[in-house]
């Protein structure tokens, strides 16, 4: 089973009317911590400052006659009980995570197929968090569950604290609903974990000293047997402190077959795999290429996605989808899809009848299904259309089960689940979430601009069909740029209620370093060619200005964590462009980067300042050494969390502490709950994006009274 994967007093300052713009003050400079004092991310020093920064906040941004409104808002929506239940699958049952205002931790819950595509399922509670946390006294977040085949009885609950990357894994009954008495227990760290059989485990954690890569992940696996102490567990394989992580997976097919697999990698993108015989106690090293993933296993290959070109036999190119099986001392691969410059694999998923992939061509998606040919290398294929500005991903998919899910929802479309047929190749929607925002009246357009070396970058436009092209129109321009990922069109209800109801217009950048058109559009984005990453952007933010759809006055821009590194660079590099800047969970200290939190595990795609052409690269575009006395810059918006193991709070910190030193206004909010990827408690994202939506709608709506509050 595929793991299922920020509250302030208001002060009353009644002298700020809702539609001045007012910049927040400056802390002082003799009051400013210095950086090992903000390194000391739970030390009370710090955490005085920090709490200081967000009633600065707090008191400049409630008072705002808005906040109140906005905080509702986004509380229903981050509440809403018609919300689409996403699935997962396995052992012949459908799995859901469900969060509402009664359960704002969430309930770990399950049904049958035939009950979950009714319009009420049946749902079975397995385990309730908000009641786990209450009874023991812990800031829980559930973060999936891996169950054992076939019956998916025996689970491994992955629980962490406020949201942590760290975690526990703790044995769950299904049948019994309860926590397993003397049953597996990996007790907080980073770590990864597989069911080898019902009394075994392959595990990668934190084991002791010389376990853990210099980024934070373990690199040592071993083999954890029911009933031992951890202390006994025998390593079967170990990498080294310059690895990013080490970790193992077993796959399973439907024919029964199963294989375990250690995956060292090396780095972010590249990694080798060895499969690991139980019986044999061997490790047999996969001659596959570094820079691949490993998507699913099916009648007994190896479903992969090329990263790289690959020469075996004959070349596959980078972005192909291959079946290859990890006997074969040949290893002669079947080709399921080849890719143009203009294509790209999404999300790839594996059933008893066949290989699913989404493809998108200029981003805009469409399904395929693979059906092996008996006896050939040959897979027949059958694509399924679907409408243009959406998204589409694999949803839910099993090696035992001939359906998968797939969700498909755009900018103004709420998500939608459509059951896929793959045996027959035939796709029917069974589920739909009602619309959380009003988007009478909006439309979604994919324009392109040519960057600063001529090449051609698409973006999304998401506005009222009759705006005027007058250059007054609020804009909220946002892009990603990095690891491969696509930022692909999707339904978020808080902007929906407190941006595009209002006539803001929405836009989103598919920057190279990005995923929109395969490996080399990443590629071309990575290291010292971010730079193109950052050009792109700020050629879109230009074509926004020649369209006439906003000036600077009107064009606000926002990112986080690798996007919030972007918005860093367009801050520090473009302060013309831009009225307002929201800075989220951020990269801003480029010069230090791999020795703060996680950074480490970053190298293969910002650089090593080891190496002097990265390091040269690194410190012209970091935003925390880029910011300069006697530069104009937007009064900007930086959010980060305490608890955000990953890439950390300090980044932050240091870019706030150095905009009080040069003088400059700014707004600071740090959650101190939740992780990187965010909070889960509904309440604390509805006051975090309220905050936000204030900050947006005085600095781009009120200046000139264009749109009444």
């Amino acid at each position: 089973m595929r793991h299922i994967l920020l509250a302030m007093t208001s002060l009353a300052w009644t002298a700020l009317a809702g539609a001045m713009v007012l910049p927040a003050r400056a802390t002082p400079v003799d009051v400013t911590p210095s950086r090992t004092v903000l390194e000391q991310v739970e030390g009370k020093e710090a955490l005085d400052w920090v709490k200081a920064q967000n009633n600065r906040t707090a008191a400049l941004l409630q008072a705002d006659p808005r906040y109140q409104s906005f905080y509702r808002s986004v509380l229903s929506v981050e509440q809403a009980s018609g919300r689409l239940p996403l699935p997962d699958q396995s052992g012949g049952k459908v799995w859901n995570f469900w969060q509402d205002a009664a359960h704002s931790k969430g309930i770990w819950r399950a049904t049958t197929r035939a009950s979950f595509e009714t319009a009420d399922p049946d749902w079975v509670n397995e385990l309730d968090i908000d009641s786990l946390s209450k009874q023991e006294g812990r800031d829980w977040v559930f973060q999936g569950a891996d169950c054992l085949a076939p019956d998916a009885r025996h689970c491994l609950v992955i629980l962490s604290l406020s949201g942590e990357d760290a975690s526990f894994y703790r044995e769950f009954d299904t049948v019994d609903k309860k926590f397993i008495p003397g049953g597996f227990e990996l007790p907080h760290s980073k770590q990864r974990a597989a069911w080898l059989d019902r009394d075994t485990l392959l595990v990668s954690r934190d084991w002791g000293p010389d376990t853990m890569t210099r980024s934070g992940y373990p690199f040592s696996v071993r083999v954890v047997k029911r009933g031992e102490p951890l202390a006994a567990a025998k390593e079967i394989y170990r990498g080294t402190p310059d690895d990013m992580i080490v970790e193992p997976q077993v796959l399973h097919d439907s024919q029964g077959g199963q294989i375990a697999i250690i995956q060292r990698n090396l780095d972010f993108f590249r990694s080798e795999y060895r499969v690991y015989d139980p019986v044999t106690q061997n490790l047999h090293l996969l001659n596959l290429p570094q820079k691949m993933r490993i998507e699913g296993y099916y009648a007994g290959k190896l479903v992969i996605r090329l990263d790289q070109d690959w020469k075996q036999g004959r070349l596959y190119r980078q972005g192909s989808i291959l079946a290859v099986d990890p006997v074969s001392a040949k290893m002669q691969p079947d080709l399921l899809f080849a890719p143009d410059r203009h294509e790209t694999t999404a999300d790839i998923g594996v059933t008893s009848r066949g290989v699913i992939a989404v493809i998108y061509r200029d981003v805009q998606p469409s399904i395929r299904v693979y059906h092996a040919v008996e006896g050939k290398t040959q897979w027949h294929e059958t694509t399924i259309s679907l409408p243009s500005n959406v998204s589409a991903s694999l949803q839910s998919s099993d090696p035992s089960e001939s359906w998968a899910t797939v969700k498909i929802e755009g900018y103004i479309e709420p998500p939608q689940l459509w059951t896929l047929d793959v045996t027959a190749g035939r796709i029917r929607k069974t589920k739909e979430t009602p619309a959380l925002f009003d988007a009478k009246g909006l439309v979604t357009e994919e324009y392109w601009v040519k960057s600063s070396d001529g090449v051609s970058v698409p973006y999304f436009v998401v506005h009222r069909r009759d705006w005027k092209l007058n250059s007054h129109n609020p804009v909220l321009f946002t892009a990603y740029g990095g690891f491969d990922l696509s930022y692909l069109p999707t339904y978020y209800a808080d902007i929906g209620k407190t941006w595009l109801e209002r006539g803001g217009v929405y836009v989103v950048g598919n920057i190279r370093g990005g995923g929109e058109f395969g490996p080399a559009w990443h590629e071309a984005g990575m290291k010292s060619g971010r730079q193109h990453a950052y050009d792109d952007f700020a050629a879109i933010g230009r074509d926004l200005g020649r369209r006439g759809i906003a000036d600077r006055n009107h064009l606000g821009i926002r990112g986080r964590s690798n996007g919030g590194l972007l918005m860093g660079v367009e801050f520090t590099q473009h302060p013309e462009l831009w009225k307002a800047v929201i800075i989220g969970v951020p990269l801003l200290d480029m010069e230090h980067f791999e020795s703060m939190a996680a950074g480490a595990s970053w190298a293969a795609e910002y650089g090593h300042m080891a190496d002097p052409a990265e390091r040269d690269f690194l410190q012209r575009i970091s935003p925390l050494q880029q910011l300069k006395k006697d530069v104009a810059y937007p009064v900007p918006f930086i959010f980060t969390s305490t608890k955000d193991d990953r890439v950390g709070p300090v980044h932050a910190r240091l870019f706030a502490a150095r905009l009080a030193e040069l003088g400059k206004s700014f707004y600071y909010y740090e959650d101190m709950e939740g992780g990187h990827a965010g909070t889960v408690n509904a309440k604390e994202i509805a006051h975090e994006r309220a905050l936000e939506a204030v900050y947006l709608s005085r600095s781009l709506m009120d200046q000139d009274n264009a749109i009444t509050p």
